[in-house]
């Protein structure tokens, strides 16, 4: 049966209900209704199909719909709870499927697979539920665990439907929205090491900088976490008699990096809604990332190439790549050649190897690295006391000296002056060598990994050519760097600017 199907159960059962007196099908409710549907009844998203369909849809192709049914999240629990016998506990389902644990249903994610599957994943319910936060990291959400939805909205026009509550927690223009967010994506493993700073990385940006005027507000130039990952849009928010067509509208497919493995939890729209979120993720990574390449004579009259890449940091509210980073593989690729020679190579690996194989000494990888007890590295975040970052930061301070802050650079030496250089960062949200260890535990099947594919950065994409290049207007700076091509006018790095 697929979820549709059961949704249709659902709603059929409530429906007889409502006719044998026991409750009333809401969005069919004359307004002077009692609220029509109970706590067991909210609790499952497709009760919430009926009257918000859109919104429901969206969080059906959602990483927050599929963060259960994860195999990777569910084999690295397993992994983690064998390699600890137990103690992990609930640190990852916590977050994974956190009404499950709330019911008291899993106490370590093992047996999600007799949990019910509408309390899987983050749902609905348990969000809009949120009270009170209660801390930075690993899910110090409160829930009030009553019949009352907490949204932006202050005059909602269904209160037949259930109990309504405008919260600033569910505000985009309050900062308070942000603390929802940032404290389940934000990690401090049992040992204290760090290993997700989303979070923050936000309140450490300018993004983040409440307004001096107004604490609860972010200030004019701030971003809070749905400003970016709940595109903004017109119309009515319920399909509902007498709904205003002029409400601020939140998507709800919280795009990011991860990325869906296999189908979502409906078989039906399962790969209609896989194909989306890749798309709508390839449209997020268009904004993130700006670059600059030049390319000069590296010792005049030796015919040696020097070249030269600065990357930065261009949208994104928070570090990048965020979240995961000691699972996520980010790296520069470059190529230069002279006609069909290749005179320079860095960062370019297959399609099913890991970056972590190539025998590299100028590969540029953006990540985290993690450390045991002993200062060993692993790639078991368990495990993890502490951890070191090479991440492109998001800038700290507004205004210029800010955005400067956030460019990172690497020069490269080429056996010879290339005709040609390319360049690209590539990005896959899960490294192959994770997953391989995964699956030599048995705790993965080799057709996911499999699935882990590798994604370019567009504004990232580069080509320099002696024609193409172009020459800065300072002497001193074309001397230094040669002529250089950028992602866009807008985006040249400082040192080209003098600044």
């Amino acid at each position: 049966m697929t979820r549709l199907e059961r949704s249709a159960l659902v709603l059929g059962a409530l429906g007889a209900l409502g006719a044998l007196g026991f409750g009333t099908l809401a969005c069919n409710a004359p307004p002077d209704a009692e609220p029509g549907y109970d706590l067991e009844a909210l609790q499952d998203p497709a009760t919430c199909e009926e009257c918000h369909p859109t919104h429901y849809r969206e969080w059906l192709g959602s990483m927050h719909a599929y963060a259960a049914e994860d195999p990777v999240f569910r084999a690295m629990n397993a992994k983690g709870q064998r390699d600890t016998k137990g103690e992990l506990g609930d640190f990852c389902v916590k977050c994974h499927a956190p009404m499950a644990v709330e019911l008291g249903l899993t106490e370590d994610g093992l047996n999600l697979d007799e949990v019910p599957q509408k309390l899987q994943g983050v749902t609905c319910y348990f969000c809009h539920q949120v009270e009170a936060v209660e801390g930075t990291h690993n899910n110090p959400l409160r829930l009030a665990m009553d019949g009352v939805m907490r949204g932006s909205i202050s005059d909602a026009l269904a209160p037949e439907v259930h109990g309504v509550e405008a919260s600033p927690l569910f505000n985009r223009d309050r900062v308070a929205s942000s603390d929802l967010c940032g404290s389940c994506h934000d990690i401090v493993t049992p040992g204290g090491a760090h290993i997700e700073r989303t979070y923050h990385e936000w309140l450490e940006s300018f993004y983040g900088d409440p307004d001096p005027d107004d604490l609860s507000k972010p200030a004019l130039w701030g971003l809070s976490c749905n400003d970016c990952h709940m595109d903004k849009s017109v119309g009515p928010i319920a399909d509902y008699p007498g709904v205003p067509g002029d409400r601020s509208v939140h998507s709800h497919m919280f795009v990011g990096t991860d990325v869906a493995l296999t189908d979502f939890p409906d078989a039906e729209l399962g790969p209609q809604l896989r194909a989306e979120q890749l798309e709508a993720i390839e449209d997020q990574r268009k904004t993130s990332l700006c670059a600059t390449l030049c390319v000069r004579e590296q010792t005049p009259g030796e015919g040696d190439g020097l070249i030269s890449v600065w990357l930065h940091n261009e949208a994104a509210g928070h570090a990048w790549p965020s979240g995961s980073t000691p699972d996520r593989r980010a790296w520069l690729e470059l190529v230069g050649s002279v006609g069909e020679e290749l005179v320079f190579s860095t960062g370019v690996v297959g399609e099913g190897s890991a970056i972590a194989e190539l025998d590299d000494p100028n590969l540029w990888l953006l990540r985290d690295r993690i450390f045991d007890a002993e200062g060993a590295e692993t790639h078991d975040f368990w495990a993890a006391y502490s951890y070191e970052s090479e991440l492109l930061p998001a800038p700290a301070v507004f205004g210029s000296t800010g955005d400067a802050a956030t460019w990172r650079s690497r020069q490269f030496s080429a056996e010879a002056l290339p005709e040609r250089v390319e360049m690209r960062v590539q990005l896959r949200p899960v490294g192959l060598e994770i997953l391989a260890e995964l699956v030599d535990s048995g705790d993965l099947d080799p057709a996911i990994a499999d699935a882990m594919a590798t994604y370019t950065v567009e504004p990232s994409v580069l080509t320099w050519t002696p024609e193409l290049g172009e020459v800065n207007e300072d002497p001193e700076v074309a001397e230094a760097y040669g002529t250089c091509v950028s992602s866009s006018p807008g985006c040249v790095t400082p040192e080209l600017q003098g600044l």
